[in-house]
């Protein structure tokens, strides 16, 4: 009879690192929670008009100014549009540019800080151009790019599309700088590892080695400044759109719903709740699932 060697008795197969970055997450109750209210928001916003397929830019003069109902469920507005139906529709837009912008700003964040932590002689020179962004105020050169930028985009793509480019180009390029610092810290740390060593040893070029073990290997805080990314894209987003720099008064976004709600606070602050309400919950949401993914991807927290 053939004898089972001793090191194989009971042995199990290795386990997927992300069944343990799960197991982590779920003991994170506010990530959890956080989970289902951005998958509840994201969900609404997608299927929403499918749902509850009232035009939002349908107006109805005898119905305007009303309270909450089964009709109108969030009321109607002064031209006698559905608010909720502005919500899902401003929603779309809101996550929209939340979404790209932080796509945007997570490629040049992490394309400068690899480069920056990999290459030493550039490293000095790509710091000191993020030392200059992180230096410059946010908000005022947002508003002299809208201003600058409004009109050309405009007439080139349209007065949606226009401004659909140039919010995203603009909290895309402002907002680079923190993936950026944290990506080059852990690529200095990951370049002096035994096998990055190895690789550049056997006569790897640089473009492999990043690709193949560099990167790999910050995904994780790339993952949670993405995520926290998301919040910041959408809260400068309807700050923009508060100070009617954003998109034109009958393409809604969240931050233009807070603009047009504000003469009418006093009689109906609801038409101020509503949107605040939506920005609040989704910043709040995605900022405890960036907790979250911050615990569960760390190698020391995990296990606990």
């Amino acid at each position: 009879m053939t004898e089972v060697p001793i090191s194989t008795v009971g042995a199990r197969p290795p386990r997927n690192h992300w069944w343990d970055v799960w197991d982590q997450f779920k003991v994170h109750k506010g990530a959890l929670i956080g989970a289902f209210f951005f998958l509840l928001i994201v969900f609404l916003v997608l299927f929403g008009p499918v749902l509850w397929d009232i035009d939002p830019a349908k107006t109805n003069i005898r119905s305007r100014n009303q309270g909450m109902s089964w009709t109108h469920p969030f009321g109607t507005d002064q031209l006698g549009r559905d608010i909720f139906a502005r919500m899902i529709a401003g929603g779309r837009v809101s996550m929209g540019v939340g979404l790209t912008a932080m796509a945007l700003s997570v490629i040049i964040g992490t394309l400068v800080g690899v480069i920056a932590g990999y290459f030493k002689r550039l490293d000095g020179a790509l710091m000191r151009l993020t030392d200059l962004f992180l230096a410059l105020p946010l908000m005022p050169l947002l508003l002299v790019t809208v201003l600058l930028f409004r009109e050309p985009l405009s007439a080139a793509f349209g007065p949606e599309g226009g401004i659909f480019v140039l919010m995203v180009c603009a909290i895309g390029i402002t907002s680079w700088m923190q993936t950026a610092r944290i990506v080059r810290g852990d690529v200095l740390a990951l370049k002096e590892r035994e096998f990055v060593l190895a690789a550049r040893s056997i006569g790897t070029p640089p473009r492999r080695i990043i690709t193949r073990h560099i990167l790999p290997n910050v995904m994780s805080p790339i993952m949670v400044s993405a995520t926290l990314g998301i919040a910041n894209a959408i809260i400068t987003e309807s700050a923009l759109s508060f100070l009617g720099l954003g998109f034109p008064p009958d393409f809604p976004t969240w931050g233009r719903l807070l603009f047009d709600g504000v003469d009418y606070l006093t009689q109906y602050p609801e038409r101020v709740f509503w949107p605040g309400l939506a920005i609040s919950l989704t910043v709040l949401s995605v900022n405890y699932v960036g907790d979250g993914l911050r615990d569960a991807l760390d190698p020391r927290i995990r296990g606990r």
